[in-house]
Formats: structure tokens, sequence, C-alpha cells
């Protein structure tokens, strides 16, 4: 088998439902399989997989053992040479692993490859490119210093070696996972995806990053958004540090200054919630439950041009393709406050993100 691709879930049932979809269309010519680990989610997540995805290999834990040990737990039953490691709050296009494939020619040395991420209003995520944390680095990146921390020389939409990738989505040979023993499952949230990059260059591979294929990631990386976040992230560096670096005390006194500063952050280091005035859907259907549930006029059209300021485009997966969802998305005119709502194949909810810094909401009719 190539490729197995492993997706570990928690309490996210639609943008799930949403990412398989997605997975399913982009492995329609490739011999692969889809696992989801789910860390005992308190929705229907696992109902729906096993209603709408039979196909797909299921592993339900009965707590929540954390991205490492869930996503290994994923590994140790994979059959494919190589890996995808995918957050359930993704869409890929349909031929997403194909040109990855493609592009992974390139290397005899390859490590890791992974893509461009963008936010579900089509905005770079920059962590898709990351330098490796040293120290120096680091303390740079807690100071509101984030330059050094991302690959800033390498464009979005370039390719080239890039040492730290985020776990939302990465691939590599499954030899070399278990070559430098997977996730760490030190860490229970955060940080793992930089250990785990970072081992595979200490054993003399490459990463690298190829920018032309496009994955919405709705999540994206936040602003530090409270102290409990705060805490669980520089407590994931602080391991990080421990296990490949000598021990910094001027690291440790600015993870104490940042976790300090988080507790004082407030509402204002959210996005601006902005006026929805149009509708319009992008279809060869008409939905007039969903007209009903938004209490106001639906344009229909059957492809998106010019789009009037203050509207919410809502993308019909039944009609268009991921690709085409994902480059409108992206093509689309970030001054005029335009968001995007993806309507999945048959279904009866839309959902999206208006910003990386929340989760996405989603709206049923």
């Amino acid at each position: 088998m190539k490729l197995s691709i492993i997706i570990l879930n928690y309490n996210v049932h639609y943008f799930l439902e949403l990412c398989l979809q997605s997975v399913s269309a982009a492995i329609t010519n490739l011999e692969a399989e889809i696992i989801v680990v789910d860390n005992n989610s308190s929705d229907q997540s696992c109902a729906m997989v096993k209603q709408k995805f039979p196909n797909v290999i299921l592993i339900q834990n009965k707590e929540n053992l954390g991205f490492s040990k869930g996503n290994n737990m994923g590994v140790q039953q994979a059959k494919g040479q190589f890996l995808c490691i995918l957050n359930p709050d993704t869409v890929v296009p349909e031929d997403c692993f194909e040109q990855l494939f493609e592009f992974s020619k390139i290397k005899n040395d390859l490590g890791l490859f992974a893509c461009r991420l963008v936010d579900g209003t089509g905005c770079f995520l920059p962590e898709s490119k990351r330098q490796i944390p040293t120290p120096k680095v680091a303390i740079k990146k807690v100071f509101g210093f984030d330059k050094s921390y991302y690959v800033s020389d390498l464009k979005p939409n370039t390719s080239g070696i890039v040492p730290v990738f985020v776990g939302a989505f990465m691939m590599l040979e499954k030899q070399i996972y278990q070559q430098v023993g997977g996730f760490d499952e030190d860490y229970f949230m955060y940080g793992e995806d930089i250990d785990l990059s970072y081992k595979v260059v200490k054993a003399g591979f490459d990463n690298m990053y190829y920018g032309p294929i496009k994955v919405i990631h709705f999540k994206g990386e936040s602003t530090l958004k409270d102290a409990n976040y705060s805490q669980r992230f520089y407590g994931a560096m602080q391991i990080f540090y421990k296990k490949h670096f000598k021990r910094n005390v001027v690291f440790d006194a600015a993870v104490w200054v940042g976790i300090k500063a988080a507790k004082h952050l407030n509402n204002n280091a959210f996005a601006e919630i902005k006026p929805v005035r149009n509708h319009t859907i992008v279809s060869d259907k008409n939905y007039p439950e969903l007209e009903n549930k938004i209490a106001k006029p639906l344009n229909k059209v059957s492809e998106l041009s010019k789009t009037e300021a203050d509207t919410q485009v809502i993308l019909d997966a039944n009609y268009l393709s991921f690709k085409t969802i994902i480059e409108t998305i992206i093509n689309s005119e970030k001054n005029k406050n335009i968001s995007f709502r993806i309507l999945p194949k048959n279904s009866n909810f839309i959902l999206g993100s208006d910003s990386s810094k929340s989760r996405g909401e989603v709206l049923h009719f």
C-alpha cells in the first residue's frame, strides 16, 4: 500500500466529515487507507464515521490520550509505505497526494514533506514553514518577533528546504517515522510536531516544502488565547529544550514572562466580527431550507466573479471540486470582507471560519 492517512479527532464532528470527503476524493487513484483515531469525543464523530465512511479504519479511545500517543496508535496500524499526519479541520484538493508524491521524487534524502496551509479566509498560515526554534529564535518569538521563527525568505508559493512543519499536515515514509521514534509521547499537545521535524533533520534528512499545493486548515495557529494555552505551549517548548538543547536560564525566564503576559490577554486579541449583508451560493441547486435559516435572500450563481463587499459566499461541494473551493477562497478579494462557508456533499450544514484565531462555525439547516 502506498499511503496511510492518520487523522486524530477530538470533538470536531462536522469538520471531520468535510475533511474525510476531501481526503476520500484525493485518494481515488491511489492505493491508500484512511485511519481515524478518536480521542474519546463526546459528540457524534464516531457514529458519523461508521455510518458515512464505512471503509475508514476507526480507532476509538476511551480517554483523551493526546496528540502524540493518538497518532502513534494510528501509525501502528498503518500499512502504507508513506504516512500523512492530518488534522480533522482541513480540506485537501483532489490532486494533493499525487502531486506531493511527484514532488517527493526530487530528493534521495527526503524526510518530511508538506504543502502550503491557508486559513478559512484563504490567507497563508506562516506556521506552514518554520525554523528550528533554537533558544535565541524562541525567545524572540515569545516577545513577538516572529520573522526568525518562520522561514521568511521562502515565498509561500515556491518550494525549498524547511526544517519544521506543523502537525496539521505532514508526510514522510513510515520507516523514517519509525527510525526516529515517531511522535514523542512526553508531549500531550503542542511541540510534538517541532520535535519530530527536528529528529528527522538530526537523522540526516532534508524536510521539503511544496508551495503549489494548498490545503485549508480552518483553525490555524492563533495568538496566545489565554493562560492555559500559554502554559501548554511553553510547557511543550521546555520539554523540547530539555531533550535537544542545554538548559537555558534566559529562555526559562522568557517562558515565565510569556505565561504571565497571557493572563492579561482579552477579547481584543481576536478578530473583529464584521457584518454580512449579502449571501451568495455557488451551486446548480436551490436550497430553500438554507435560505429560510439565514432569513435573507440567497443569490445563486454558477461561478464566482465580482462579489459585493460584506458578502458571505457558500461553496457547494456537491457542485464544485474541493480544489476549486480552495482556489476560490484563496483568490478572493481580501479588502471587501468576503467570508466563505462550505456546504459538504449530501449534508444539511455549512461550515467555515473567518479567522485563523478561531476554530470556525457550523450552521445547520
